[in-house]
């Protein structure tokens, strides 16, 4: 019994030992907090507002008001094209901005006026801010 207990603490002290390592550990600060925005297709146009906001993570929420289906493309220093929505149907569209000036297109199929964004510097980090579920 005795042996086992023995080699138990043994077991324990060497995993203790191998986790610690160097006493250097910096912490990179957490990136920005992802934000929502929002667009609407129509016949005529792409509207997406707010048409300003700091670069990072964005979740677009896109509504196809128009008669044909879409297909949402980011055009800029970050591009990125999203799925086919039908027309009269929600979509969504991820995209981690940069900072710059970006079209945001209906798809290359569509007529609509495309919106225009201006991506300013990184957003501010969400560390030490409490994220929610």
């Amino acid at each position: 019994m005795r042996r086992q207990i023995a080699a138990a603490t043994l077991a324990v002290l060497a995993g203790v030992t191998a986790g610690c390592g160097a006493d250097d550990h910096p912490n990179e600060p957490r990136p920005p907090s992802p934000i929502e925005v929002t667009a609407k297709v129509d016949n005529e146009k792409v509207d997406v507002s707010p048409s300003k906001f700091g670069a990072g993570l964005v979740v677009m929420t896109i509504s196809n008001q128009s008669d044909d289906p879409v297909q949402m493309a980011v055009e800029g220093p970050t591009a990125v094209t999203g799925g086919v929505i039908q027309p009269g149907q929600p979509g969504n569209l991820k995209v981690d901005f940069k900072e710059g000036e970006y079209a945001v297109t209906a798809g290359e199929e569509s007529l609509a006026k495309p919106a225009l964004l201006t991506i300013g510097p990184e957003r501010a980090s969400s560390q030490n801010e409490l994220l929610l579920p």
